[in-house]
């Protein structure tokens, strides 16, 4: 019950009395009130105290009076017989109801989460094998549609390109002036954006038209499966032409061999954190490039098993994140490579990167001022989800400045900030499997010295186990494992001495060796 009180208080100090008139309630904070006070009135400060109690005294006086009077009235009701007892019943019915779930409305499940639960029960059964292949045939589609797309326009800018030449080689030729070569500018611009969006537009339809006979014959299988305990196979699409057509000249692929193209140096730790409760991780230290972690082996005639990973984790609280860092417009710069490797196949479960963008941009202008969203600081992030991608289910896009590229910053600075944001994300949404850039930085430059490695390595290190500490008192899902991703371009040395200080920042697991005699 709120009320509000216009009250003249009459403060009997030892410098004289004072009256006052102030508007009081039920939840007045009585030492703002009094700072207030002091201050318009020129009190001196050494009075608070005496204010204090006059003030507290008078409001429990008239917030008890209130309340008498409140309750007074319901009783003469009462007596009276002037409740409405079956307003009263309404009321109390409401309240239960939006405040309690097992009194709630029952609403039926969406669309969405159905399929989320056909989905998730499929994919832990014999028929994972065939949707993979099913996903993968569909991902061969549209990968060869990507690359005609990106054949037909290079190919028409190579022709615009020599058809420009030639003309500026004619400038000084009577039928060659500059505004003709201004129409001949444009008329390549409108050609050119013409052939990409309709190309565009094809590819964007030919997804949709894949995702929603994708999630068709997802219920259909369930359904079939329920009836009959048996798994159709997929069948004949026009979305989807036969894996003999699309991969007749590619060649078998080995997991172990990818790996090992993919990662030039690698190495791995168990570690224990906690005061007295400690939990156990897994740390790996690996030089890669950020991108190929998201790429999709495309040579492969079957699934790879990091997409087999990626399926079964999907709808579990065993999920998997990548720290991406990006500038300050959603969409751009480092992302416009991420957001091509995303285009490569079809997203079956969540909105198309593009969508995701377009939702986050709108979030920025409608929170920032000026509409701008350009406005985001370095250490704020934002997030998008996949399906597609091998390995990894959430990408943080964490904005960063060219100020990470200086040797002094420290524990406070934004970006690091940042990292800790995104571990209580994390270990809030049952993200159990994080990869963080160590060095922050994705290519190596000329004042990335050994020492200036060392410095980062160091502090990202001591940071992320500070942060990985809290998180045990924050409550929800354990960081199980963390990894650390460093520069392609880094030498074996370097990777060497980063690697070595970790047992010594971290409490590493070391086998007990017993001897017996």
């Amino acid at each position: 019950m709120e009320t509000t009180i216009a009250q003249n208080i009459c403060l009997n100090l030892p410098l004289g009395f004072t009256e006052v008139e102030v508007n009081v309630s039920n939840d007045t904070n009585i030492e703002e009130l009094i700072y207030i006070l002091i201050n318009d009135n020129k009190v001196p400060v050494y009075l608070e105290k005496e204010c204090y109690k006059e003030i507290e005294k008078h409001l429990r006086d008239h917030v008890d009076n209130n309340y008498n009077l409140v309750t007074d009235k319901i009783i003469q009701d009462a007596k009276s017989n002037t409740i409405d007892v079956e307003e009263i019943i309404k009321e109390w019915e409401k309240m239960i109801r939006e405040e309690t779930a097992e009194f709630g409305e029952k609403v039926c499940a969406s669309d969405e989460e159905l399929f989320a639960l056909a989905y998730h029960k499929l994919v832990h059964s014999p028929a994972l094998e065939t949707m993979l292949q099913l996903e993968h045939t569909y991902a061969q589609t549209i990968r060869h549609r990507v690359d005609e797309r990106d054949r037909q326009i290079k190919s028409l800018s190579d022709i615009q390109t020599d058809e420009m030449t030639k003309a500026v080689d004619r400038l000084e030729d009577e039928d060659m002036n500059e505004r003709k070569i201004n129409e001949i500018a444009a008329r390549h611009f409108e050609d050119h954006s013409f052939l990409r969006v309709q190309l565009t537009s094809e590819l964007e339809t030919l997804k949709e038209a894949q995702r929603r006979e994708y999630r068709e014959w997802i219920m259909q299988i369930l359904e079939q499966n329920q009836a009959k305990g048996s798994l159709p196979t997929p069948k004949s699409s026009p979305l989807s032409p036969s894996l003999s057509t699309v991969m007749s000249f590619r060649e078998p692929c080995g997991f172990d061999n990818d790996l090992q193209n993919l990662y030039l140096n690698e190495e791995s730790f168990t570690i224990h954190l906690g005061s007295q409760l400690k939990q156990m991780h897994n740390i790996r230290v690996l030089t890669a490039d950020v991108i190929d972690l998201c790429s999709i082996n495309e040579t492969c005639l079957e699934p790879t098993p990091q997409l087999l990973q990626t399926s079964l984790a999907l709808y579990s609280n065993d999920l998997s994140g990548l720290v991406l860092l990006t500038d300050p417009v959603v969409g751009t710069w480092f992302t416009t490579g991420f957001s091509s490797i995303c285009q490569r196949s079809t997203e079956f479960h969540f909105p198309h990167i593009e969508d995701q963008y377009e939702a986050i941009n709108n979030v920025i202008k409608n929170h920032l001022k000026d509409g701008n969203s350009k406005l985001l600081q370095p250490g704020d992030f934002y997030i998008t989800r996949h399906s597609n991608l091998p390995e990894v289910h959430v990408v943080f896009h964490m904005v960063t400045d060219d100020r990470l590229k200086s040797a002094d910053i420290n524990s406070r600075n934004a970006v690091i900030l940042g990292l800790r944001s995104i571990l209580k994300v994390a270990c809030s949404y049952d993200i159990t499997s994080l990869t963080i850039p160590l060095l922050l930085q994705y290519e190596m430059t000329e004042e990335m010295t050994v020492a200036w490695c060392t410095k980062r390595a160091e502090l990202v290190f001591k940071c992320v186990k500070g942060f990985m500490i809290e998180m045990a008192s924050w409550g929800g899902s354990d960081l199980k494992n963390l990894q650390f991703l460093l520069p392609r371009g880094l030498s074996h040395e370097v990777f060497q001495s980063l690697t070595a200080m970790l047992p010594s920042i971290f409490k590493v697991s070391n086998p007990l060796i017993l001897k017996s005699t």
